[in-house]
């Protein structure tokens, strides 16, 4: 089982970790939004803004439910099965590879604007592996770091929009006013849908709170969602409108001001000194994002890993309970495409567009999924259903905006680099999930093709058969609360479809005067008949169902809890889901 962390995140570390990753899209959203929507960009991020309101709700609801680590995986998983869930985990994991490779290029290129003569391509290896190294020594160690810079941004800014609102409150707004009566080239409605567009990518990073929901205290992240919240709503649209009343649409539109707006507006209103801070907060911040990207994927394959998706081998941890192997798998993974793009990180913008967005309108899904198959499983607050059709339909249009976007600089389309970076991991992924198949359809060829070598053929049988057996002999476990044979047929469906395995404990915990369930037991024994493959044994077990019953038998019978499956509590359950150690939840 999972060791449980000893200290919990608490709200300002939880909402520095992924707050530098969200708060750091002022670097670059407000430029981007500009360039596709012109005067209008303040516009789209407010819109932008209300988009990110409504899915505080959305995350709220299924976290709150399903208070576990994982995001979308961990929404899809307790409604779904496991090929959705795991088609939203691969997402997940481009969007944080891509985050990571292309905040710690671009927190490079800031640090080059200061020290000119570092080598780019090296200095961003150095950094991911700064990271990589600050994540194994443990959550809690690397969240000061996270603290140190997400205070830093903050105060940098204020003291740039200060500076720049004191210079606008001297001079005037005649820039602002001339840039609004500006005409737009192709009209209002194409500058708003493409600048909505591109501005969604500034709540990137949003969903990265709850790939660590287990490694905060207790009514944190509903705090961190807030607070993301509020620093995008303030300081994106504020930025662009402070950017459009100092420089005219066509300064703003070069690329020099792209990929350094704030640089710029620090050194038109504050001076050098300023533009210098701002260049260095930038490289800092852009570095928090990186370790936003360590601690979500790290959270997210625990989890997939724990659900027999991933190999056992990331599952071993160090004296920090870090899993460290994780850490330097995903850097070495990060590292490869960072060489083998040649530090040309624009060539991953469509696998960061469209992974994050994608995963974004999984999230909503996996609301309406929870509403509709767990409506008894408590949650603290619930997300009307307008508000969650709004949010998933606002994904959906920021999705067909970047892919009908027109490429930049002769590049691919952001679709094709997508499909490049997607494929090879999603077969990964489904090769786990139907390895046994996939095991017995090379024994089949192995028969066919070295049949006359007898002796080698026998050695082979003998090797994957074990492996196999060793698949399926994993037992789990159901608890019933006396349901009838259809809900229990319900249950043997779920586990034929979902899991490998052969063997079945279906367990009754009775009170100490309740009578025996005679009945039930009987339409076991016919339930058994019809699923020959898996053997079902039924157990009435004097007691109390609690945490530490679950406890006490998953050692008993040396079963992993997270192998332990019970029906949607009612509302007067007197356990929260997450109490129960990882039970999950099927029917």
């Amino acid at each position: 089982m999972k060791p449980k962390v000893s200290k919990k995140l608490h709200q300002l570390a939880a909402t520095a970790i992924c707050g530098n990753d969200i708060s750091s899209s002022v670097l670059y959203v407000s430029a981007l939004s500009i360039a596709f929507a012109g005067q209008y960009a303040w516009i789209t991020l407010l819109i932008v803004s209300l988009v990110l309101f409504l899915f505080r709700k959305i995350y709220g609801e299924v976290v709150g439910a399903l208070p576990l680590n994982g995001g979308a995986y961990n929404a899809l998983l307790n409604t779904t099965s496991k090929r959705m869930a795991s088609f939203a985990a691969t997402l997940t994991i481009l969007s944080y590879m891509a985050t990571a490779v292309i905040s710690a290029n671009e927190g490079i290129h800031y640090l080059h604007h200061l020290l000119p003569s570092i080598p780019i391509l090296i200095s961003t290896v150095c950094l991911l592996l700064f990271f990589a190294l600050l994540s194994i020594v443990g959550i809690t160690e690397s969240s000061t770091v996270a603290i140190a810079i997400f205070i830093f941004h903050l105060i940098t800014l204020a003291v740039l929009f200060f500076c720049v609102g004191s210079y606008l409150f001297q001079h005037g707004l005649s820039t602002f006013h001339c840039n609004w009566h500006t005409p737009s080239p192709k009209g209002i409605g194409y500058a708003i849908f493409f600048g909505f567009s591109a501005s969604m990518l500034g709540v990137s990073g949003f969903e990265s709170s709850a790939n660590f929901v287990e490694e905060q205290a207790r009514g944190v992240f509903p705090k961190t969602l807030r607070n993301m919240w509020v620093i995008v709503s303030i300081i994106n649209p504020l930025a662009a409108v402070f950017a459009l009343a100092l420089f005219d649409i066509p300064t703003l539109q070069e690329p020099a001001f792209q990929n350094t707006l704030l640089i710029k507006m620090g050194d038109f209103a504050g001076g050098s000194t300023l533009s210098t801070i701002i260049a260095l907060d930038a490289f800092l911040v852009l570095s928090g994002a990186v370790l936003t990207s360590f601690v979500g994927v790290t959270g997210l394959l625990e989890r997939m890993t724990l659900d027999r998706i991933m190999p056992k081998f990331f599952l071993k941890k160090n004296k920090q309970g870090s899993s460290y192997r994780i850490i330097l798998v995903f850097f070495l993974l990060a590292c490869s495409v960072l060489f083998i793009t040649r530090g040309n990180v624009a060539l991953l913008a469509g696998v960061y567009t469209l992974s994050f967005l994608s995963v974004m309108a999984l999230f909503g899904i996996g609301n309406i999924l929870l509403k509709q198959k767990r409506s008894s499983l408590p949650r603290p607050e619930s997300a009307p259903w307008l508000g969650v059709l709004l949010a998933i339909s606002a994904v959906l249009v920021a999705l067909t905006g970047n892919l009908l976007m027109p490429p930049k600089d002769n590049l691919p389309s952001n679709f094709l680099v997508f499909l490049e970076y997607f494929i090879p991991t999603i077969i990964f992924v489904f090769i786990m999930l139907n390895r046994t198949q996939l095991l017995k359809l090379g024994l089949k060829l192995v028969y066919a093709l070295f049949n006359p070598f007898r002796k080698f053929v026998l050695k082979t049988d003998k090797k994957i058969n074990q492996t196999i057996n060793s698949i399926n002999n994993q037992e789990f476990i159901f608890f019933t609360k006396g349901d009838n044979i259809a809900t229990l047929n319900s249950v043997m469906l779920y586990i034929q479809k979902n899991e490998h395995t052969k063997k079945i404990k279906i367990v009754h915990i009775r009170a100490a005067q309740e009578p025996l369930l005679e009945e039930l037991a009987v339409e076991i024994h016919v339930l058994d008949k019809e699923y020959p493959d898996i053997s079902i044994q039924f157990l009435e077990i004097e007691g109390v169902f609690s945490p530490e019953l679950i406890e006490k038998l998953s050692k008993k019978w040396d079963i992993p809890i997270n192998f332990m499956f019970i029906g949607s509590p009612g509302e007067h359950f007197p356990y929260k889901i997450e109490e129960l150690g990882g039970v999950r939840l099927i029917i």
